[in-house]
């Protein structure tokens, strides 16, 4: 059997959050995809939880940089360095190199692609292999993915909103767009400083997306207020205020008709048989993305198809891809 005796793992390599499944014991290891590296030296200080915590208040010999950017790398070298941290620290730092499955977005190129392999390669993995994000949720969601029955996810990460249609075993029609919650936290950080002349950091808005945003404008004016602190652009001096809940789900409505969007291209792109199959089933979200209010019943409305919310949508992907380490022999042989 391959890999005997080793803990081959799993990794969902997101644009905001790692997280690693290691055959056997499943979900271990969950932090932010972050890295904190000294300046003069290029010698790396912090990963993961630590290296967010230093975020907006790191010395200027100190640079914190997520190395993914849209669901790819944006900085090879610390990707390997984040990926050897995680490899490590996920198994305990023994046992032979491990094989490993990372999760990539439907959209990349192969450039792209191999790039995650060689990255995974370097830092430690005995050989890697990659699985498109979508086929990673729908099997981590429990959906029947080897079937001849349509199935359909949209998994909303940090980086990329990948939209797909699945049917034994492989992807039938898919879309992958760089509108997922980073773009939603800048776009709250814009209507911030637009309407309110207060400056926020990124970590403020994503706090306030998370207990306080909607995709629904009309659900959200029964919602209360929440407190945000930043620097008055008028003055420069640090500055709190209220904002409401309708301000959030105004500042994130437009990226959200984007992704609204692509469901909507992919849907028309899938043959009448899957799209029967669909409107039985439903549309399963997963992914960070899943947990913002009402957006099920928005996108529900905008297709005329049922929309449900995966159990646990933050660990769909990272299952899944632990999940497909049990055909890792058939991806040996690729």
């Amino acid at each position: 059997m391959l890999g005997l005796g080793n803990k081959n793992i799993g990794i969902d390599l997101g644009t905001a959050n790692t997280l690693v499944y290691v055959d056997g014991k499943g979900i271990v290891l969950r932090e932010p995809s972050v890295v904190a590296k000294n300046t003069k030296t290029g010698d790396i200080v912090a990963v993961g939880n630590e290296a967010q915590a230093m975020t907006g208040k790191a010395p200027a010999s100190i640079e914190v940089i997520r190395p993914m950017r849209d669901g790819v790398i944006a900085d090879y070298d610390t990707t390997v360095s984040m990926l050897k941290y995680y490899i490590e620290k996920a198994l305990g730092g023994r046992g032979n190199k491990p094989y490993v499955m990372i999760s990539v977005p439907s959209g990349i190129t192969t450039v792209e692609k191999r790039a995650v392999i060689d990255a995974a390669r370097v830092a430690g993995a005995r050989d890697a292999y990659v699985i498109e994000e979508p086929c990673a949720a729908a099997i981590g969601a429990g959906l029947p993915v080897m079937n001849p029955i349509g199935s359909m996810v949209v998994d909303m990460g940090g980086g990329t909103t990948d939209v797909a249609t699945i049917s034994l075993g492989g992807i039938v029609s898919s879309c992958s767009v760089r509108m997922a919650g980073d773009k939603l936290n800048e776009a709250i950080v814009s209507y911030i400083r637009k309407n309110y002349n207060l400056l926020i950091g990124i970590p403020s808005a994503e706090r306030l997306k998370i207990e306080a945003g909607s995709a629904s404008i009309e659900k959200a004016k029964e919602m209360g207020n929440e407190t945000v602190r930043g620097r008055d652009l008028l003055t420069g001096l640090p500055k709190s205020t209220e904002v409401t809940a309708e301000d959030i789900a105004i500042a994130i409505h437009e990226d959200l008709l984007e992704i609204i969007g692509a469901i909507k291209d992919t849907l028309e792109a899938t043959s009448p048989e899957i799209s029967a199959d669909v409107v039985d089933h439903g549309i399963v979200l997963t992914g960070g993305g899943a947990l913002i209010k009402n957006l099920d019943e928005v996108i529900s409305d905008a297709t005329q198809v049922p929309v449900t919310v995966a159990q646990d949508p933050l660990d769909c992907v990272a299952k899944g891809t632990g999940e497909s380490l049990k055909s890792i022999e058939v991806m040996k042989k690729k």
